[in-house]
């Protein structure tokens, strides 16, 4: 095995209380196995790659590193880049015509002399690392790529538990103690709270398990008016399964008639088949990102899902609030930490192994924390509706359980 002299960094996608964290532990792995390997981190992830530009790490900053896990977001930066999307690669500048962003990719991990790529990012970027360990390893390039997997969504399989998903659920729940204080603004308000999920209620489920935890230590005065029923949440909506709007209205009028509000927390996928199937009935073009998935931000659920509501309620105000970017911003929890310094002490030891793979509790192996083969590695991994956990929620507030979608396996 070729000894490892040089480490590079990548953080891709969106973003997840983990990435500045996992880097922060990952230089200090390296610092402490391996004190003489050479570390760099490419800009604003694979856009960074393809450009050759490129940050090192320092003797100030090896010394330092653990600072970086007590921040949020990315110090060297994401993108979203896919090195198979030629076309879009090519829009962008990133490459030139006829070029193969792959072989560019490649060409520039061979000229910086990097040994060991760690990527860290959601399926997105794990699969497009997949996509670049499989060229390399076709045309004889001695490199290693070891991936964390970073997904508020926590969707990603064969992994059982995405780094920052823990964070993101707790830090919604913050976010949603300030705004429900909205329904106090007007008479018959209608308060929905979207969190993020495209193809997983995981986060949505999480976060609402957590809000109501933040609500059993919170003190009311019934008496004057200020009632836990006027803040809980009423109705949970997750991609997994179907909304039945009339049902569902008939369930939330006596309470808006009772509470002057109803709150609703709703994954940002869920219903997106019906809010696609409007948009394109009436002709509207449906924005995608560079890896052809619809862009939420702009197919906006939440509002799709609130006027809905709304009109059958007979709300006189509607509001919706993301917590998304709130939530994934953070800085890690206790809970994340642990795992995130568990995580990147396997990838070092991986990686200096010369093992390929992304990290995580390998689901088909009891948990184990191991390098999960790349070509395993996909996203779209449903959320088990059957959980005892979200059972014991829908049947906490009152909401029947609702139709199951297919999912795949």
């Amino acid at each position: 095995m070729k000894e490892v002299k040089k480490v590079a960094f990548l953080t891709a996608g969106g973003l997840a209380p983990c990435l500045s964290s996992s880097i922060g532990f990952l230089i200090d792995e390296y610092t402490k196995k391996a004190p003489s390997v050479e570390m760099i981190g490419y800009i604003n992830g694979y856009m960074g790659l393809l450009k050759g530009e490129s940050i090192p790490v320092t003797d100030t900053v090896r010394k330092n590193a653990l600072i970086l896990t007590k921040h949020g977001g990315s110090p060297i930066g994401n993108s979203r880049v896919k090195l198979t999307n030629v076309k879009d690669c090519v829009k962008r500048g990133l490459v030139k015509e006829g070029e193969d962003p792959l072989k560019v990719a490649a060409d520039q991990l061979v000229k910086d002399g990097v040994d060991v790529l760690h990527t860290i990012g959601g399926d997105d970027t794990n699969t497009t690392a997949a996509d670049l360990a499989a060229y390399l390893a076709t045309n004889n390039y001695p490199l290693i790529v070891v991936g964390l997997p970073k997904t508020i969504d926590n969707d990603v399989y064969p992994i059982r538990q995405s780094l920052g998903a823990y964070t993101a659920a707790e830090e919604g729940a913050k976010f949603f103690m300030n705004v429900v204080k909205e329904n106090s603004a007007n008479p018959r308000s209608l308060i929905v709270h979207e969190v993020m999920g495209r193809n997983c209620g995981w986060l949505t489920c999480r976060t609402a398990i957590a809000y109501k935890k933040l609500l059993d230590r919170t003190q009311f005065l019934p008496e004057f008016g200020l009632t836990r029923e006027r803040q809980e949440v009423h109705a949970v909506y997750l991609p997994e399964c179907r909304i039945d709007f009339k049902a569902e209205a008939k369930r939330l009028k006596p309470i808006m008639d009772k509470n002057d509000c109803v709150n609703v927390f709703v994954s940002e996928g869920a219903g997106l088949k019906s809010v696609l199937k409007e948009m394109t009935k009436s002709g509207k073009e449906i924005p995608v990102d560079a890896f052809g998935h619809p862009r939420l931000d702009k197919v906006n659920v939440g509002q799709f899902v609130a006027n809905r509501l709304g009109d059958l309620l007979g709300a006189e105000k509607i509001q919706v609030f993301k917590s998304g970017y709130f939530a994934r911003s953070a800085a890690p929890g206790k809970r994340d930490l642990e795992l995130i310094s568990k995580f990147a002490a396997k990838a070092v030891e991986c990686a200096l192994k010369g093992e390929s793979g992304v990290i995580g509790q390998d689901e088909k192996r009891n948990g184990e924390v191991r390098a999960c083969e790349f070509p395993r590695i996909k996203g779209g991994k449903p959320f088990n509706v059957r959980k005892k956990s979200f059972r014991s929620l829908i049947s906490a507030i009152g909401q029947p359980r609702q139709r199951k979608l297919r999912t795949s396996k």
